[in-house]
């Protein structure tokens, strides 16, 4: 069964969700599509089609790039680059420590 493309109210959650997380309010554009006429910042709805629409012609891109290999050895090498996602400085890994 093939996954189903989420709806605009399901994308809104989650958009609404990501960026709550780093901090930005959608709640403090003006409603509705009309952009402010004092700061020309975009209406919320405008702003959540456009991110919409980023989202739908973005992730699944991303979601399925894979590095281009030739043969097992070279998949390796590859896939020893993503050992351990990076982590801010200064930081200990072990997972990266050479044998």
């Amino acid at each position: 069964m093939s996954p189903t493309q989420p709806t605009d109210a399901e994308l809104d959650v989650m958009i609404r969700a990501r960026l709550a997380a780093i901090g930005i309010d959608l709640d403090q554009l003006p409603e509705g599509s009309t952009p402010d006429p004092e700061t020309g910042s975009p209406g919320r709805d405008t702003a959540l089609a456009s991110l919409r629409g980023f989202v739908r012609s973005t992730i699944l891109p991303l979601g399925a790039y894979q590095v281009a290999t030739t043969g097992p050895a070279d998949d390796l090498q590859a896939l020893a680059q993503q050992v351990a996602a990076p982590a801010l400085y200064p930081s200990i890994d072990i997972t990266r420590q050479t044998r």
